[in-house]
């Protein structure tokens, strides 16, 4: 009833080589940087679950509650018969629990299939997943979202699919980005599927920032943590006591930017790589972008993208948005 496939080994085996890759190019380039989903290795996983349960974090605590309030007439939008209830990278699963604990009170004929980058973060939760609901059909696939989207495509079926992207990780990307990703998902999608995407809105500018710059620098260690990797995996030299979390509003993107500031001039070698980094005192090294959106927005990519928005579900404090969308009859 339940399993765990992984869809491009290939690319888990050549995972080092990848980051040796765009940490050769990031730390090259002017201004510098590293792509975001370096973050999440096995300590950056357990870093961010901490981040999850801060009071300046709200992001997981008000879509927590949107579920909680909205998941019955989410669900009942969907339709009925035969479901797969698709979650794009599932993370620790805690937020679609309450989906899948929906769906089997109301008695649904549905299969859960979480897909995640990292085999670990798979396999424990089609593990916790069969725990918690024992007989839960569930199919763990390890893969980037493209090998993800791919299997969506060519496994069609004749079941209806709900596709998750919960947690606001739309915002990591830009616009671009974004519609690329989301044409993607569109195209393998069914004529009558959906997707439930989560947005994080526009707010207090102070309110974003204390969000990704905690009091506690449960922040600051999660983004140190990827020059930590680089120490671990590829032989780097970096002294942590020597850069500086920072997080701003870029106010022309809509974004906060996460950043690591070196303090002082130095050079960092990088063995894996065969050379050093130079860095002048108070350079940065951007790591993160955290796009927010107004409901407008939401509208105008997912006509972007190739969906149509059924509905839209808020927290009471209207800060967060989880925005149901349907897939559009193909064009002929």
């Amino acid at each position: 009833m339940s399993g765990c496939r992984v869809l491009d080994g290939g690319a888990q085996r050549d995972a080092a080589r990848e980051l040796a890759a765009d940490v050769a190019a990031g730390l090259s380039s002017t201004p510098k940087s590293l792509p975001s989903k370096w973050l999440y290795d096995a300590e950056g996983s357990r870093l961010f679950r901490r981040i999850t349960e801060l009071a300046e974090y709200y992001p997981t605590r008000a879509e927590a509650e949107i579920l909680r309030r909205h998941r019955d007439d989410i669900l009942a939008r969907v339709g009925g018969g035969p479901l797969d209830l698709v979650d794009l990278g599932a993370g620790d699963g805690r937020k679609t629990m309450l989906l899948l604990e929906w769906l089997r009170h109301e008695g649904r004929d549905f299969r859960y299939v979480p897909i995640d980058i990292s085999e670990a973060a798979v396999r424990g939760l089609v593990g916790a997943a069969s725990d918690r609901l024992p007989g839960l059909q569930v199919e763990g696939l390890v893969s980037q979202y493209a090998a993800g989207i791919d299997w969506l495509r060519k496994e069609r079926g004749a079941r209806r699919r709900l596709a998750l992207f919960l947690g606001s990780s739309i915002g990591n990307l830009t616009r671009p980005q974004a519609e690329t990703f989301l044409r993607g998902l569109s195209r393998a999608l069914a004529e009558g599927d959906h997707v439930l995407i989560g947005f994080d809105l526009k707010k207090d500018i102070g309110r974003l920032v204390r969000a990704y710059d905690d009091r506690h620098g449960v922040t600051a260690q999660f983004n140190l943590n990827l020059l930590a990797r680089i120490n671990r995996e590829l032989g780097g030299r970096f002294d942590l006591t020597r850069f500086r979390h920072y997080a701003t509003w870029d106010v022309a993107r809509g974004a906060v930017e996460s950043w690591l500031v070196s303090t002082e001039a130095q050079a960092v070698p990088v063995e894996a790589l065969g050379r050093a980094f130079a860095f002048e005192a108070w350079e940065g090294i951007h790591t993160e972008y955290s796009h927010k959106y107004l409901e407008s927005d939401v509208i105008a990519l997912a006509d972007a993208s190739g969906f149509t928005v059924e509905a839209g579900f808020t927290d009471r404090r209207g800060w967060f948005l989880d925005s149901l969308w349907r897939v559009g009859p193909r064009s002929r």
